[in-house]
């Protein structure tokens, strides 16, 4: 679908290739780094729909990007995110230049490479 141009001047690269559920979810809690949201609050400032917003939070969880509370979650340990940012971004850059992986022609090429 074309994009008008006003929408193409006013953007940055980043915000026109979209961002994730995750990427918006850690943008956010990082903005609001002195306050803790319920995963309704969170949906509602990212427009995330509620139903992913669970998986999206336990799985950042996992990564140590965000931690919660109860009912409330907060952005995580600001190294953590700074570092899985700087590696996010040097993926992104390495695909520009080089293209992307294919991940099964990586399985492919494990698989005949593995010892008998």
């Amino acid at each position: 679908m074309p994009l008008d141009i006003e929408t193409f001047d006013e953007n940055s690269d980043e915000e026109l290739r979209g961002l994730t559920n995750a990427e918006k979810v850690v943008r956010f809690l990082a903005d609001n780094n002195d306050k803790a949201y319920t995963p309704s609050e969170i949906a509602a400032r990212v427009d995330v729909k509620q139903n992913s917003l669970g998986t999206v939070l336990s799985r950042l969880e996992d990564r140590d990007l965000v931690r919660h509370k109860g009912d409330y979650w907060a952005i995580g340990e600001m190294e953590s995110v700074r570092r899985a940012y700087d590696l996010h971004r040097l993926i992104d850059s390495l695909n520009e230049r080089y293209g992307e992986e294919d991940l099964d022609d990586w399985r492919a090429h494990a698989a005949e490479n593995e010892p008998q």
